[in-house]
């Protein structure tokens, strides 16, 4: 039998967040079964900790979504940190992710941790499909700030700014549209979609990536540290953004992000909701 935690992510009550399950010792867990293990969980993303390859560091940390195993993403990170915390570990720690090393603080309760990936840009989607894809009128997009542009941190998703919050709540994606889109623009993530609105420091978001059964995501770290870097490159100033995601979805979450330099933090809170055993 193998232990597992699972906590909501980007909340500090239960119920909100992004759910993560964590197995604190997956060095006895068979290498085929890691992925149907994260299909019966039905989580945006499920991590495994072993031990570091460098003794200096805290951890060595997969994170997998149902359908693939993927080198970086915000939530499992933040879950996993405040997890070892739990377990005695930090506050300072080192995690070893496919992008390579990221340095965490991790309390009992919440999390940061900074990555200094460099932003790639790597295409810009057209408009009327990205439009198509999220169920929104086309000049619905804003294009001032930035058009439509698929990004990474080490995970590629397309963001898109939009009109108002009432747009945003009124999405409705078509995945028709996102084949379309993952056949025209092949990316880490099935051309997942991260659309927002902003006021000042405010944003408001949801993230839709079907073709990785994942309808709708409460929280995604990632696209939001993409965000920051995207936003602090075009407007040529450093960033502090509160970010809600997850509202429309009756999972509220907030994540922070801060940007200094090409450094960007996200920081949020996490708590256990359920502990128990994989019969395997």
């Amino acid at each position: 039998m193998h232990d597992y935690l699972v906590y909501d992510v980007f909340t500090e009550t239960p119920f909100g967040g992004n759910q993560l399950a964590v197995f604190p010792e997956a060095s006895t867990l068979p290498e085929d079964a890691l992925q149907k293990i994260t299909q019966e969980f039905n989580f945006s993303e499920v991590t495994f900790v072993y031990p570091p390859e460098d003794p200096a560091h805290t951890a060595r940390v997969r994170i997998f979504t149902p359908t693939m195993e993927v080198p970086f993403a915000g939530h499992p990170t933040i879950g996993t940190a405040v997890a070892l915390a739990n377990m005695g570990h930090g506050p300072e720690m080192v995690l070893e992710l496919g992008i390579g090393p990221i340095a965490c603080h991790a309390t009992t309760d919440g999390a940061r941790f900074t990555t200094e990936a460099p932003l790639e840009t790597i295409a810009h989607p057209e408009p009327d499909l990205i439009a198509r894809a999220l169920g929104c009128a086309q000049d619905a997009i804003l294009t001032e700030t930035h058009p439509p542009v698929m990004a990474s941190l080490g995970l590629a998703f397309t963001i898109t700014e939009l009109d108002c919050r009432d747009t945003l709540a009124a999405l409705d994606t078509d995945i028709g549209a996102f084949r379309e889109g993952n056949a025209a623009y092949p990316s880490g993530l099935d051309f997942a979609q991260f659309a927002y609105v902003r006021e000042g420091d405010i944003v408001h978001a949801r993230m839709f990536a079907p073709l990785d059964n994942i309808p709708e995501d409460p929280a995604t770290g990632s696209a939001c540290a993409t965000l920051g870097a995207l936003l602090a490159e075009r407007e040529g100033q450093d960033m502090t953004l509160r970010i809600h995601q997850g509202d429309d979805m009756g999972r509220p979450s907030v994540i922070g992000v801060t940007t200094l330099g090409r450094s960007v933090t996200i920081s949020g809170g996490a708590c256990k909701v359920m502990q128990g055993q994989l019969i395997l």
